[in-house]
């Protein structure tokens, strides 16, 4: 087992910064981001990516591929109306999310599909068909003869 030294300053500063993203979220008036859960497997025929995005819409999930990079967007809004007297806890992640993910080389971008099905979005990012070694034979080279030729 290692031994880690303890650091405060690291604490305070990763609590700064979870102060300031508030503070800047509070004063700009946009709404906090959140990260959905993505799992990411490899299958003989594809890189399939699946993601939990409960109580979106189709219309609410944008997906870009740009340079080798797939990057999932969208926003999920508090629509509930409910007096605040009422609540006793609201853990519920909402706002606008963004998650990319480097795809890996070799495959065909051109051709990815998506679907949306009980919260869970499920892409498909099939794979470019892998060139095989091709065998080059070797030939030897034809012999020639030198003669020479005696006069009389």
């Amino acid at each position: 087992m290692a031994i880690i030294r303890w650091d405060p300053f690291r604490e305070m500063t990763s609590l700064q910064s979870q102060v300031s993203r508030l503070a800047d979220s509070m004063w700009s008036g946009r709404q906090e981001s959140w990260l959905p859960a993505v799992d990411v497997f490899d299958t003989t025929d594809a890189v399939v990516l699946k993601a939990e995005l409960p109580g979106l819409k189709v219309d609410d999930i944008q997906i870009e591929v740009d340079d080798n990079v797939l990057t999932l967007k969208g926003e999920r809004t508090f629509a509930e109306k409910v007096d605040e007297e009422r609540y006793y806890r609201v853990e519920r992640r909402y706002g606008v999310f963004q998650r990319s993910l480097a795809l890996p080389q070799g495959v065909k971008a051109d051709e990815i599909r998506a679907t949306y099905e009980d919260g869970v979005l499920e892409v498909t990012v099939p794979k470019a068909e892998v060139e095989k070694p091709r065998r080059i034979e070797v030939k030897a080279a034809p012999k020639t003869v030198e003669a020479t030729v005696a006069q009389p």
